[in-house]
């Protein structure tokens, strides 16, 4: 049996600890079923966006005219949009792995690995030990419990990505920002799209007045329909697409929806289950994710869980920020915890939408604050842009001044943050900001302006 300084099972930001330890000339296996590069880059923040990219271009196109130009979108060949996709996953797959072919102090396991004992993984009918165990095992679809999902044939984030040809019509199964975005693209590419919501707003973790803007502006190119909890799905009268029964949890009354093809994005769950980490002490939550503490460290000492695999935040950039300072503590004894009150996040849907840090309704719970609002129009270059919707929304700490949450729902949302999310990292406050100079006329004049409208 091998015996490893680390192991890290996961090819997705578990490579960031791969590299840390074998520039410190440690003994290295990797653990990876595939595809290579981890949930990111083939199934997706990658292919996700250069599907949403394409999208936007569509809709900026159709909403033209307020601007005085009149264009229109002649056709969109989907064919070649999904090559290109996944011609760019392909790429970066294949890099990956080339990348792992030089590195002489790697052992690269492609396979399924499982625990089999204390510290102790079996892969490939091969058993190794490690000193060090770091989990990067991702996450996968979540399936709900849907009467006659298992005799229709449905869609997921994964599947999705391999279609050759449109669909005229889809029901999304779910609200969330993997729904969104997915069912921006399909809108823009001119599928006919349902979506279903069982909350009463879309994607629960935003601003409700942000959520509200969503769902409206997405009902000009879509149905949406929230409060709506799906109770069975089965083949539809002609036998080539699907029915969908939903109840709306308000009125209670029953509708039935019908289209070619059913998507579901209703959520994530681990993957911890596929590695049995009970056979290693390794606790999990109730949901079946990983426990950790701040330092990425599970309820075993030596084994520690980074990016989706502990469900803390399901965002790559947070994935890697855990996956380097779980490194750092064990490679350089560092003690800095994870913080997530600065860890932002985007959607790609169209309106963009970008947050970081509290909502308002998390702030009043431990602080006194102040609440401010700004429309893009009310700033120089959102009029020009006739941007009549968007809106950024700050939270402030009413003693210290310092930004607790800061919301955009608008153009340019993930880019127009960054300045906020810098700010709230450093523990800085709203004075930070407005002592920068801000170009005029730009869209970044919506931050300062909106920090000076609490």
């Amino acid at each position: 049996m091998k015996e490893y300084d680390f192991i890290v099972v996961g090819s997705g930001c578990g490579l960031i600890i791969v590299d840390e330890a074998i520039a410190h000339e440690l003994k290295v296996a990797l653990v990876d079923r595939g595809p290579l590069g981890g949930t990111c880059l083939n199934v997706g923040c990658i292919p996700s966006k250069m599907l949403t990219c394409v999208a936007d271009r569509v809709v900026d196109t159709q909403e033209a005219r307020r601007l005085g130009i009149r264009a229109r979108v002649s056709s969109v060949d989907f064919q070649s949009v999904m090559r290109r996709m996944q011609k760019g996953v392909e790429s970066g797959r294949e890099h990956v792995r080339k990348t792992l072919a030089r590195q002489k102090k790697l052992d690269f396991y492609e396979g399924s690995g499982c625990f089999v004992d204390d510290m102790t993984m079996e892969v490939n009918g091969e058993r190794i030990k490690g000193k060090r165990i770091f989990l990067a095992s991702g996450s996968r679809t979540l399936i709900p419990p849907i009467k006659g999902l298992e005799t229709v044939g449905y869609l997921t984030n994964e599947s999705v990505l391999a279609l050759k040809k449109r669909p005229d019509s889809m029901v999304i199964i779910g609200g969330g920002y993997i729904a969104v975005e997915l069912g921006h693209f399909f809108a823009a590419m001119g599928t006919r799209v349902t979506m279903l919501e069982m909350a009463d707003r879309l994607i629960l973790s935003e601003e409700p007045e942000v959520s509200d803007l969503l769902r409206e502006r997405l009902r000009k190119r879509m149905q949406v329909q929230t409060d709506e909890l799906v109770q069975e799905v089965g083949p539809d009268v002609s036998g080539q697409g699907v029915k969908v029964i939903a109840k709306n949890n308000a009125t209670g009354e029953i509708k039935e929806y019908s289209a070619e093809k059913i998507l579901l994005a209703v959520g994530r769950r681990s993957n911890a289950d596929t590695l049995q980490v009970e056979k290693t002490g390794v606790q999990l939550d109730q949901r079946g994710f990983i426990k950790v503490n701040g330092y990425m460290q599970t309820s075993h000492r030596h084994i520690f869980a980074v990016g989706d695999a502990n469900g803390q935040q399901m965002f790559t950039h947070i994935a890697n920020r855990e996956a380097v300072l779980a490194a750092d503590h064990v490679l350089h004894g560092t003690r800095q915890k994870m913080d997530y009150s600065a860890a932002p996040h985007a959607v790609y849907s169209y309106p963009q939408i970008a947050s970081v840090g509290m909502t308002e309704e998390q702030a009043r719970e431990d602080h006194k604050i102040r609440v401010g609002k700004t429309k893009y129009r009310s700033v120089a270059y959102g009029e020009a842009l006739l941007e009549r919707w968007g809106f950024a929304k700050a939270i402030i700490e009413e003693e210290t001044d310092k930004i607790l949450g800061f919301h955009i729902i608008g153009p340019y949302a993930p880019i127009l943050i960054q300045e906020v999310i810098n700010s709230i990292q450093s523990k800085g406050n709203v004075h930070e900001i407005f002592d920068g100079t801000h170009i005029h006329p730009a869209m970044t004049e919506l931050i300062p302006t909106t920090l000076g409208n609490t």
